[in-house]
């Protein structure tokens, strides 16, 4: 199958060294592109749960190892970290081999429309209601992900396709949607306040694109739950991704061949 060629892609929330990280999932579909401008919009490392648990399958190196190799054959990789990688966030405005580090950056669409490109944990002030709101939330999202994990093995054994099920019990709690609804508000009042056309971010494995007070909103969603990305085609035309859609059965999805070569010359 010819490859899809995007002028630009997001991806973000990968959380590569998490036991939820679908890494064969995302290896797939790097295996079906070729990008210009790769944004890698924050927690794509899960610092956090590898200082409780270290655990780095193959598949996991692999796709670090894909982001690499795209920067090394002609694709623009610009990484922006988040708080589970929140210890890249000091190195801003360095570059690591052919990846630049960067809190924020500003893309330009092949239109001419401005998009402000960030993780999103800068506005977890303007979401959350306390820390003990916040803890009950965080334990709360890992029975979820508790859930939507023995769900998905026993759709696999059934050789149905992946679901999201932890997403779809987030879109129907209504404490999630006023802080999925807060999280957009803060988002784009700061494009607003930067003349920006739009926002581009990911943090609350939500993804969704809509027009909030004037300003576009999308969110790229993760390779946790939702398995999405944001893509850019050479007209200038942005739109979501939700690779499990569009996939083959689990059983039949196999991890990038190392000697492949998913990226394309600028």
């Amino acid at each position: 199958m010819q490859p899809t060629h995007y002028r630009a892609l997001w991806l973000s929330d990968i959380h590569l060294g998490n036991k939820d990280c679908k890494a064969e999932y995302l290896l797939a579909f790097l295996n079906q592109v070729t990008v210009d401008t790769l944004y890698l919009v924050g927690d794509i490392v899960d610092m956090w749960e590898m200082t409780r648990q270290f655990r780095w399958p193959d598949t996991h190196n692999q796709v670090l190892q894909t982001f690499m190799r795209m920067s090394r054959e002609g694709t623009k990789v610009i990484y922006l970290p988040g708080n589970h990688d929140e210890p890249l966030q000091s190195y801003s405005g360095m570059q690591f081999g052919n990846i630049d580090i960067c809190r924020e950056y500003i893309h330009t669409t092949a239109t001419g429309k401005t998009y402000l490109v960030l993780h999103g944990d800068q506005f977890d002030g303007d979401v959350t209601l306390g820390k003990f709101h916040g803890w009950i939330g965080d334990k709360g999202y890992d029975l979820l992900l508790f859930l939507n994990r023995w769900f998905n093995r026993f759709r696999q054994w059934q050789n149905n396709h992946y679901w999201s099920l932890a997403g779809y019990i987030k879109q129907h709690i209504k404490g999630a949607n006023t802080a999925i609804a807060r999280y957009r508000v803060a988002c784009c009042q700061r494009a607003a306040k930067m003349n920006l056309d739009g926002v581009i971010c990911g943090h609350i494995h939500h993804p969704e694109e809509t027009m909030e007070n004037g300003i576009h909103y999308i969110n790229d969603g993760d390779w946790i739950e939702n398995c999405s990305a944001l893509g850019e085609d050479e007209q200038g035309n942005l739109s979501l991704i939700r690779w499990t859609t569009l996939m083959q059965p689990p059983a039949l999805v196999t991890p990038l061949k190392p000697n492949a070569s998913p990226s394309k010359a600028a």
